[in-house]
C-alpha cells in the first residue's frame, strides 16, 4: 500500500475535532501515549484502528489514509453538477450528487473530467414518440467500448450501464433540458448538452 496514515494527519484531524490526545485515546480505547507516537511519527496504529480511527475524526478510511479531506460543496443538492467515478481496476461506476472520497479496488478514485464529445464519440439524439433515441457509432468490443450513458437533468440522474456484446445505444424519457454523458473505458467521460 503506498499511502498509509500520517501523523500529521491524524494531529489535523484530532484538532479540527478539537480533540486532546486523551480524549481521541479514549474513543479508540488506547493510551494517550499511542496517539502521542502516531502524531510524531514514531509508530502507526495497528490496520484494526483505522476504521474506528476514520469515524472518530469524521473522515472517511479513503480521506484519512490519503490524509486529504474532501468536502462537499455542492450543498443544493444540482444534479447538473453530478460526479461519476470509474474503478480501473473492475470497472465498477459510482455516481454522486456532489464531490466526495472514493475508493474501490484498493484503488482512490479521482472523480471524471468530462470533455465535449468529439467526432469519435458524437451522440445522435433522436426524438422518437415521447422519448428520446440516443445512438454513438463506437467499437463495442472487449477491449474498446461504451461502458455507460447517463443523463442528468435539474431533478435526476439516469444511468445506464452497457456491455461490448451490446450497441452503444439507448432510449430514455424526454424530461426537459440536462447533460447526456457517455463513458468510453479507453478515451473517458464525453457530454452533450440535450
Amino acid at each position: 500500500m503506498n499511502n498509509y496514515v500520517t501523523g500529521g494527519a491524524i494531529r489535523l484531524l484530532r484538532e479540527q475535532k478539537g480533540y486532546t490526545q486523551k480524549q481521541l485515546a479514549e474513543r479508540l480505547l488506547v493510551s494517550d501515549k499511542a496517539v502521542s507516537k502516531w502524531e510524531s511519527g514514531r509508530g502507526l496504529p495497528d490496520i484494526s484502528l483505522i476504521e474506528p480511527l476514520a469515524r472518530t475524526l469524521g473522515v472517511s478510511v479513503a480521506e484519512l489514509l490519503s490524509g486529504e479531506c474532501v468536502q462537499n460543496r455542492n450543498r443544493h443538492g444540482n444534479m447538473l453538477k453530478s460526479r461519476f467515478y470509474v474503478c480501473p481496476v473492475c470497472g465498477n461506476v459510482i455516481f454522486a450528487a456532489g464531490e466526495g472520497s472514493f475508493s474501490c479496488c484498493g484503488v482512490q478514485l479521482p472523480p471524471l473530467e468530462a470533455e465535449e464529445s468529439d467526432e469519435a464519440h458524437g451522440m445522435t439524439i433522436e426524438r422518437v414518440e415521447n422519448e428520446c433515441y440516443v445512438t454513438m457509432r463506437h467499437p463495442m468490443e472487449k477491449t474498446h467500448y461504451i461502458s455507460f450513458f447517463a443523463v442528468a437533468t435539474g431533478h435526476g440522474v439516469q444511468l445506464f450501464k452497457l456491455y461490448p456484446e451490446q450497441n452503444a445505444e439507448m432510449r430514455l424519457p424526454i424530461a426537459g433540458r440536462g447533460m447526456l454523458y457517455a463513458y468510453c473505458n479507453r478515451h473517458g467521460l464525453f457530454s452533450k448538452r440535450i
